[in-house]
């Protein structure tokens, strides 16, 4: 029996490919080729399976085109590139990499919270600029950190991540909101208290967003929940373009309605909306807060481990759906 076709949608490890080859037949992508929509479809349309990352959807349509298709294996913790209702229904296994990003990103979404109180880049390229020729006592001078009030929308294993780090590193009053109160114990943990939305926005000093993108969280932040922040406050978005409204950020960051902003991710995205660009109060990292090179080869491990295990008839490790059953022709 031959084995299945997969394709990688994109470049990753060299020992990942290596390592996929050895159970199947294998299309890469190394040269990091986008590929429209259609061309994707193109090339799935003989794949038993996929490896894909956050830039390939996978949807109605391209279900259609793709009839041996079996299981798609993403390299992240998200699958907002996932019409998931159209795969259950098409009977395609969906998975994620859950997990093995968790520290790793709470690391990042502290640090963009800190270089968004303290103006690190605005400071920076005042710097770089050469304008800088004296002290002066209200240089670049930011908000506290250490002793403010934590406000975490979103409260999955990264949001407890970051509760920790201000909580227990940093002696911060920590309050989050989210769909469901955790329990008393992880609470406890995190040193975290349960608020609503709007206490959260209203008192909070610094606001960090780990909530996953679903139509209900889209514009989780728009125009009035800025309105309701302090004037003080920071923002900080790690979690998924669309949960803010870009345009309505940019707008209050220029007119100071709030004191900055941190955002590594965007909507439309690698897109970002000109107005975050003009203005000095924003921190902006092109989506790397999973981005160590440890992090994203256990990324990429664990979604070849899916795909290895689906196949072997184990079934996936982490799956994000449960599909009926597929039929398909057989290999050729």
């Amino acid at each position: 029996m031959s084995k299945p076709r997969i394709l990688i949608a994109r470049a990753v490890f060299p020992e990942v490919v290596e390592h996929l080859s050895l159970h199947f037949q294998v299309e890469s992508n190394q040269e990091d080729v986008l590929r429209s929509p259609a061309e994707l479809a193109a090339r799935l349309a003989d794949k038993d399976g996929a490896l894909t990352t956050g830039s390939e959807r996978i949807d109605r349509s391209l279900l259609v085109a793709c009839p041996r298709l079996r299981i798609v294996a993403n390299m992240a913790v998200g699958y907002n590139n996932f019409d998931l209702d159209a795969m259950t229904a098409a009977g395609v296994q969906g998975t994620n990499t859950p997990d093995v990003l968790t520290e790793t990103t709470a690391d990042f979404g502290f640090a963009l919270l800190m270089a968004t109180a303290r103006r690190v880049t605005e400071s920076e390229h005042y710097l770089r600029a050469g304008r800088w020729n004296r002290w002066s006592y209200d240089m670049f001078a930011g908000a506290e950190v250490h002793g403010t009030r934590l406000g975490i929308i979103g409260m999955g294993r990264i949001g407890q991540g970051i509760a920790r780090r201000g909580a227990h590193g940093f002696g911060m009053d920590v309050v989050y909101h989210n769909r469901s109160r955790l329990a008393p114990a992880l609470e406890a943990e995190c040193k975290a208290r349960y608020v609503s939305k709007e206490e959260l926005l209203r008192t909070a000093d610094h606001v960090v967003l780990v909530l996953p993108y679903t139509a209900d969280s889209h514009h989780t932040i728009g125009a009035a929940e800025l309105a309701q922040m302090k004037p003080t406050a920071t923002l900080v978005n790690i979690a998924r373009g669309g949960i803010v409204d870009d345009a309505a950020l940019a707008q209050a960051l220029r007119e100071r309605r709030i004191a900055a902003a941190g955002l590594d991710v965007f909507e439309g995205e690698p897109q970002v909306h000109p107005g975050l660009l003009e203005v000095p109060n924003v921190v902006l990292t092109p989506h790397i807060a999973s981005a160590t090179v440890g992090t994203r080869l256990a990324m990429a491990n664990l979604a070849a481990d899916n795909l290895i295990a689906f196949f072997d008839g184990r079934g996936p490790l982490t799956p994000v759906n449960t599909p009926a059953v597929r039929t398909i022709a057989p290999s050729t």
